[in-house]
C-alpha cells in the first residue's frame, strides 16, 4: 500500500505540459470509463509502457517534425519482440493524443495513420466440419454448447459468457455487444434452438461449468483448451469461431447486410473479413459461383 500511494503521488506530480498529464487526463475522461473492464486493463497495461518510456515527453514537442520518427522508432524496438504487441501499444499512445488533439490539448497529432508492423498469417484459420465433428464429439456437453453458440450467433466470447437465459426467447437471441455497444437480433437456427432446449436452466448465464456456475474467462479458456487438445484439433481458436459464422454464412449465400445484422460487424469490417482472411480460399464459393452462372446463362438462353 506504500508502493501504491508513493506511485499515486509521483504520478499526480508530473507537472503539466508533458505526455504523463494527457495520459493521466485521459484515463479519468468519461471517454476511458465508457471502456468494457476488460479493454480498460489492457489499455493500462500499454499505458504503463508509454509512461516508462515517455512520462516527461514535453508536449510542444508534439509538434517537431521528428517526434513521428521518435515514436516510430520505439514501435519497431519493441516490434523485436512482439510485432503485435508493439502495434497494440502504439495504437494505444496514437488514440489518447488523438483524443487530446480533438479537445485542443496538444499542439500536434504524429501518431496518425502509423500503419502496421504485424500482418495476420490466419488466412485458413477457420473451423472446418472435419475440426467440428472432432470437437464435438469429445466435448463435454457444457462446452459443446459454447461451440455451437459461438457458430450459430458470431458473438465474442466475452459476451456469450455473459448471456443469461433471459435473452433467448426461444426464437431469439438478443444481446449488446460490450466492446461496440451494439445491439443485436439474432434469430437462432434449429441446430442451436434443439441444443438450447435440452439444456437445463441451472445458472443465470446460458452457458456455465459442470457445476452450474458463471464461467470466469480463465476458467472457460482453460477448458476449452483441454477439449481442443483432446479432439486434436489445432491451429483454430475460440475467437475463429466468429471468424467462421462469417465465412458460412456468406457460402450459404447471405448478403454483407445480412450477416452483419447476425454478427454486429461494421458492413466494412465483414467485408475486410470476407476479402482478406477468410473466402480467398474457400473453394465452396467457387463452386457455388459457377453453379449459379450456369443456372443463369441456362435461363437466359433463348431456344434455337
Amino acid at each position: 500500500m506504500d508502493a501504491y500511494h508513493t506511485a499515486v503521488r509521483e504520478r499526480r506530480s508530473q507537472p503539466e505540459g508533458t505526455l504523463q498529464a494527457i495520459l493521466n487526463a485521459y484515463q479519468e475522461s468519461q471517454k476511458f470509463q465508457d471502456l468494457a473492464p476488460r479493454t480498460q486493463k489492457d489499455y493500462v497495461r500499454h499505458i504503463r509502457k508509454i509512461e516508462g518510456e515517455y512520462h516527461d515527453f514535453p508536449l510542444t514537442a508534439l509538434s517537431d517534425r521528428g517526434a513521428r520518427g521518435e515514436f516510430l522508432t520505439w514501435r519497431d524496438r519493441m516490434a523485436k519482440t512482439s510485432r503485435r504487441q508493439a502495434d497494440y501499444t502504439y495504437s494505444v499512445l496514437a488514440l489518447i493524443i488523438a483524443w487530446a488533439y480533438d479537445r485542443g490539448l496538444v499542439p500536434a497529432n504524429p501518431c496518425e495513420r502509423p500503419g502496421k508492423v504485424y500482418r495476420s498469417k490466419r488466412i485458413d484459420s477457420i473451423w472446418t466440419t472435419q475440426d467440428e465433428a472432432a470437437f464435438l464429439k469429445v466435448a463435454p456437453s457444457h462446452i459443446g454448447l459454447a461451440f455451437m453458440l459461438a457458430l450459430w450467433t458470431g458473438q465474442r466470447q466475452g459476451d456469450l459468457l455473459r448471456l443469461p437465459w433471459s435473452a433467448y426467447d426461444g426464437q431469439r437471441i438478443r444481446l449488446r455487444q460490450r466492446k461496440t455497444g451494439a445491439r443485436v437480433e439474432i434469430p437462432v437456427g434449429r441446430p442451436l434452438r434443439a441444443v438450447l432446449d435440452q439444456t437445463s436452466r441451472n445458472a443465470v448465464t446460458i452457458l456455465a461449468t459442470s457445476r452450474n456456475t458463471s464461467w470466469t474467462e480463465s476458467g472457460f479458456r482453460a477448458s476449452w483448451g483441454k477439449a481442443c487438445k483432446k479432439a486434436g484439433v489445432e491451429d483454430v481458436t475460440f475467437h475463429d469461431l466468429r471468424g467462421t459464422a462469417v465465412t458460412r454464412l456468406a457460402v450459404a449465400g447471405c448478403s454483407v447486410p445480412e450477416i452483419a445484422s447476425i454478427t454486429g460487424h461494421s458492413l466494412k469490417q465483414v467485408t475486410a473479413i470476407l476479402d482478406a482472411h477468410y473466402l480467398s480460399r474457400d473453394s465452396k464459393l467457387g463452386i457455388s459461383a459457377i453453379q449459379k452462372l450456369e443456372a443463369h446463362e441456362k435461363g437466359t438462353k433463348s431456344p434455337n
